[in-house]
């Protein structure tokens, strides 16, 4: 089972409910996930830059026709 959380006050929260049951042991593997940064200071580009240019191969239209490559939609 994997369940996604967050660090509050130095314990882990989980990001929905869950039925473990109290005082079942776990294991926490952390893992720092770029996108999940909240720094209201910092622009869209310091938010992604981890991963901002790391996609290959794609058409040159890809950002303005996503949606057609992504769900055969109809080209616009």
């Amino acid at each position: 089972m994997v369940f996604r959380g967050h660090i509050t006050g130095g314990v882990v929260v989980l990001d929905e409910e869950t039925s473990l049951p109290e005082g079942a042991h776990v294991e926490v593997i952390v893992k720092m996930l770029p996108y999940a940064v909240k720094d209201d200071s910092a622009s869209f580009s310091e938010r992604f830059a981890a991963v901002l240019g790391k996609a290959e191969g794609l058409p040159e239209d890809a950002a303005e026709h996503h949606d057609h490559y992504l769900y055969g939609v109809p080209k616009q």
